[in-house]
């Protein structure tokens, strides 16, 4: 039987790109320690199984060393380069969400559609109070529209849809395209795809709700700058790109204005009250209420922390009690965008479009799935 010789430092690389557990990856794989110790080589069958667990290029197995991946647009994170390798999964999402943009912006220049004023329409000079007044007025985003939501869960549905319909395209999931490739937020919260005809915003759905609510306000920001960025948009650290610092601020500010949040503070009360009052008053995380606190010197770094790290717990524990399925067309809109979806369906049923490369761009694969998903949008059967 004819082995295929293989650098055995391609099969390391290939583990580690997946984010997959060497013992876990052998059950499947026996003579796994065998190829990565070059003792032994794969079948050709062999190693193409290999790759396809592995999500990677068969043809990098030729390669004489592992190849040299980057991230395709600017990379502002923090946390996810300490990992050992770029994901395949993160590689993955930023692709497809690629083609999608290029498909969206063809479909706009056709319909004459004009440039979006707001993409690149603040620099790093415009002050943060400024820059999240003008993202309040283009969306229409207001601590008043905000509280009439029920929750802030629901004010994130308000917000994804003020974004929209603004004309930014915002895709949510927590997994590559529709499959059980599931992301992971410590490697990367969101991404922003700028472009006056097709603004994009990625957020990791695998994170909290609450992580999500200010990843969309961050991301939001880059647009307003016209800089496409991949980021960590943490909300309690500190970073060291000036670019990611002024969209944090910008961020913070469009959730809870400080002006209208200081003089929301009462000083003599509980900190879990006022935790509760202020949720319902701006209808945000807690979280993000934490670290306008800390902002304003209404807590000191060590009490914010403490607190911070209570109800981070707290929230986690809470996500997972609820966590369950839900309507597979209203998550599948969600993960592509409503906006995108429905000039995607339409392209398609108007002929400009092929169902095969409709059904790539969803990830979806039968008709049937297309034409339920068309009336969940509205089209007629």
């Amino acid at each position: 039987m004819t082995r295929i010789a293989v650098q055995p430092a391609l099969f390391v690389w290939a583990r580690q790109r997946a984010r997959m557990d060497e013992a876990a990856l052998a059950v499947r794989f026996p003579r796994l320690p065998d190829w990565e110790s070059g003792e032994t080589h794969p079948t050709l069958r062999q190693l193409e199984q290999y790759a396809q667990a592995t999500h990677a290029p068969l043809g990098y197995f030729f390669l004489p060393a592992p190849p040299q991946e980057v991230v395709p647009i600017p990379d502002f994170r923090t946390m996810g380069q300490g990992l050992p390798r770029l994901s395949a999964d993160l590689l993955d999402v930023i692709y497809t969400c690629q083609t999608r943009q290029a498909w969206y912006r063809d479909e706009a220049v056709v319909h004459g559609e004009t440039p979006l004023p707001f993409v690149g329409s603040t620099t790093l000079a415009t002050p943060a109070a400024d820059a999240a007044q003008l993202i309040r007025q283009t969306l229409g985003f207001s601590v008043e529209a905000r509280r009439e939501c029920p929750t802030w869960a629901e004010a994130l549905r308000l917000f994804i849809a003020q974004a929209e319909q603004a004309g930014v395209m915002v895709m949510v999931s927590g997994v590559v395209v529709n499959n059980t490739r599931h992301l992971d937020p410590q490697e990367f919260r969101g991404f922003a795809l700028a472009d006056a005809l097709a603004p994009l915003v990625f957020i990791n759905g695998a994170d909290s709700k609450a992580a999500q609510m200010f990843t969309l306000a961050h991301e939001l920001a880059h647009l307003w700058l016209g800089q496409t960025a991949l980021s960590d948009a943490a909300m309690v650290e500190a970073s060291n790109h000036a670019t990611e610092s002024w969209c944090n601020r910008v961020a913070a500010e469009l959730l809870v204005p400080q002006t209208e949040f200081r003089a929301a503070l009462q000083r003599d009360e509980a900190l879990d009250v006022a935790l509760q009052r202020l949720a319902r008053h701006f209808k945000v995380s807690t979280l993000v209420l934490l670290r306008r606190m800390l902002d304003v010197g209404w807590l000191d770094r060590s009490a914010f922390w403490a607190a911070y790290r209570a109800e981070e717990a707290r929230l986690k524990a809470l996500t997972q009690r609820n966590a369950g399925g839900g309507d597979f067309y209203r998550t599948t809109v969600a993960r592509v965008s409503k906006r995108f979806a429905q000039t995607l369906v339409a392209s398609t049923l108007e002929g400009r479009t092929l169902y095969r490369d409709a059904f790539r761009m969803l990830g979806i694969a039968k008709p049937s799935t297309f034409n339920e998903l068309g009336r969940t949008l509205g089209f007629p059967s």
